[in-house]
């Protein structure tokens, strides 16, 4: 468990993704989303003195969280793990042994009734992994016509509802009433969602929706993606934690694709147009310990892939 000054972070799956990704104990690594240090720390750990540990995250907070590690192995830039190829090789990094994503929103992030995540929770309506960059939530409803608020609550939520969620945004807003808190898009959408799944709030597929559209969460998932395969070095590994269907189909489908050989076939016997990049070892579920603890690990899915020899 990591702790930080006003709430409790635990990692998931920490055993199992560094166990998973680590192949040499003296290699470079990249931990792409830093959150409050849980993986950062325990890759620390299992690495030797010559050893090189870069941490990514765009949410200043984390950024801050990291502070405490002084270790000259260790390494923190304020950026997405989608521009890592640039930001490493300003450090004068090419090849990397071992890329690690843990995907989605941090403890502290939901928890903080500030930043917005939450309808649990009664605040601002912002959802910006960078508060210092980009358009939260309220601006992006305050804004947004009824076709595109319909678009993104379907295509990133899931939700069988958007367009009678969409309408009630709407015609709030034309009647004066913007939503600019957690607890009045929560309380709209519960009144606009006739039915919903057992034990889930009607909440929960629009505010995950609009978090992962004003972060541009599945489109930094593809660039961090490829960025991380052209940075392994052979026999490196990736290993990418996700915690719902959208994000885990990405990996799965990068995965798929560079484990296998692309061929034109209209010339079959001629070499592949795109070799094997990378090797499927698999994928890791919690165990029941591990969400008996913690229920938000109940959903993760840890996928894991080695990089071929070019």
């Amino acid at each position: 468990m990591i702790e930080d000054t006003a709430w409790q972070h635990r990692t998931v799956l920490l055993t199992e993704a560094i166990e998973a990704l680590v192949t040499r104990t003296d290699g470079i690594y990249v931990d792409g989303t830093f959150g409050r240090g849980g993986h950062a720390r325990a890759l620390l750990d299992r690495l030797a003195p010559a050893a090189r540990l870069i941490a990514f995250d765009k949410d200043p907070e984390a950024v801050a969280a990291a502070a405490p590690i002084v270790d000259s192995r260790f390494t923190i830039r304020h950026a997405s793990f989608a521009a890592m190829s640039e930001e490493l090789g300003a450090l004068g990094v090419t090849r990397v042994h071992g890329v690690l994503l843990d995907l989605g929103v941090s403890s502290p992030q939901l928890d903080d009734p500030g930043r917005g995540f939450s309808f649990r929770h009664d605040g601002p309506l912002d959802m910006r992994m960078n508060p210092t960059r980009g358009e939260s939530v309220a601006d992006f409803l305050a804004r947004a016509d009824e076709r595109l608020l319909s678009q993104v609550i379907r295509d990133y939520g899931e939700e069988r509802f958007a367009v009678q969620i969409a309408k009630a945004i709407v015609a709030g807003r034309r009647s004066g009433q913007a939503i600019r808190t957690t607890r009045q898009l929560a309380e709209l959408v519960a009144r606009a969602v006739k039915t919903r799944e057992p034990g889930q709030d009607p909440a929960t597929r629009t505010f995950q929706a609009l978090r992962i559209f004003v972060n541009a969460e599945l489109d930094e998932l593809e660039q961090g993606l490829n960025a991380a395969i052209e940075l392994l070095a052979p026999a490196g590994r990736l290993a990418v934690i996700s915690f719902h269907s959208l994000e885990d189909r990405i990996v799965k489908a990068t995965i798929a694709r560079e484990s296998r050989a692309a061929v034109d076939r209209r010339a079959p016997f001629a070499p592949p147009t795109r070799a094997l990049r990378l090797l499927a070892l698999g994928r890791i579920r919690p165990g029941a310990a591990e969400i008996a603890s913690n229920p938000r690990a109940r959903s993760a899915i840890l996928r894991v892939a080695e990089r071929l020899a070019a």
